[in-house]
């Protein structure tokens, strides 16, 4: 059984995995707004890896016992200034989420809750991926700057990130129902 003060810390990441879904949706749409469809398309993608993330915290709740209780959603951030901008607070949002990770294998390690450091040993490694997608690609953005024709070229190549089958969140398969 899940102990108390984990399993309130684990509804809490849920809380944040889901504004992380929220807020990449957000980046979607206005990276769309830009006809930057190709961000867009990364973004909806980084969004459904969210909601990923959200679901195994809340599945590993259940199974160990506790209880899920979902709470409020913020607001969050609708408005860029640039894809640089979007890319530097996707980066720092990544570094946020890392830290809460660690905060839970603190708690995992102090409830002597092992059952739960497997989950949390892939999130701690997730987040490094994380990280570093998130700042490379605000590394390049700096790197490309005001030029045009390399801002359409990142937006090319992001375009190639794949959505996991039957993503709600792929225009493709959402059209198909």
């Amino acid at each position: 059984m899940i102990g108390k003060k984990l399993g309130d810390a684990m509804n809490d990441q849920i809380k944040n995995e889901l504004e992380s879904y929220y807020i990449y949706l957000s980046m979607a749409a206005w990276l769309h707004s830009k006809s930057l469809d190709g961000m867009g398309h990364y973004m909806r993608v980084q969004a459904h890896e969210e909601m990923l993330h959200a679901m195994k915290l809340f599945n590993h709740v259940i199974d160990r016992g506790g209880k899920v209780v979902l709470k409020d959603l913020k607001q969050l951030k609708t408005q860029w200034k640039t894809p640089l901008d979007l890319f530097q607070d996707a980066h720092k949002h990544e570094k946020f989420i890392s830290g809460k990770i660690n905060d839970l294998m603190a708690i995992a390690r102090q409830e002597k809750e092992f059952a739960s450091e497997p989950l949390l040993a892939w999130f701690t490694d997730e987040q490094i991926e994380e990280e570093a997608n998130a700042g490379k690609i605000a590394e390049q953005l700096g790197m490309v700057g005001i030029d045009k024709s390399g801002l359409l070229m990142l937006d090319r190549e992001m375009a190639a990130r794949a959505y996991p089958p039957g993503s709600p969140l792929n225009p493709v398969a959402a059209a198909a129902e």
